[in-house]
C-alpha cells in the first residue's frame, strides 16, 4: 500500500513538474523528507503520512477491502 501511495505522489509532482522544494510545500512536509521519497526511502514514511500529503495535494485517498477468495 506504501508503494503505490509514494507512486502517486512520484506521479503527482513529475505531472505538475514540481521542484522539491515546491512539492514540499504542497505536500507539507520539508524538502528533505521529499527527497527521501523520491529516492524510494518508503519505510520512513507511514501510510498514513502519505495520505495526509496526498490530502494536501488535494487528492483523495480510497481503501478497498475485498474478500481473499474473490481476489485470485
Amino acid at each position: 500500500m506504501r508503494a503505490e501511495l509514494v507512486a502517486q505522489i512520484r506521479k503527482l509532482t513529475q505531472k505538475r513538474k514540481l521542484t522539491q522544494a515546491e512539492a514540499a510545500t504542497l505536500l507539507g512536509v520539508s524538502q528533505p523528507r521529499v527527497s527521501d521519497l523520491l529516492r524510494g526511502k518508503i519505510e520512513l514514511f507511514s501510510v498514513d503520512a502519505l495520505v495526509k500529503m496526498l490530502w494536501r495535494a488535494g487528492l483523495g485517498v480510497s481503501i478497498v477491502i475485498k474478500d481473499r477468495a474473490r481476489v485470485a
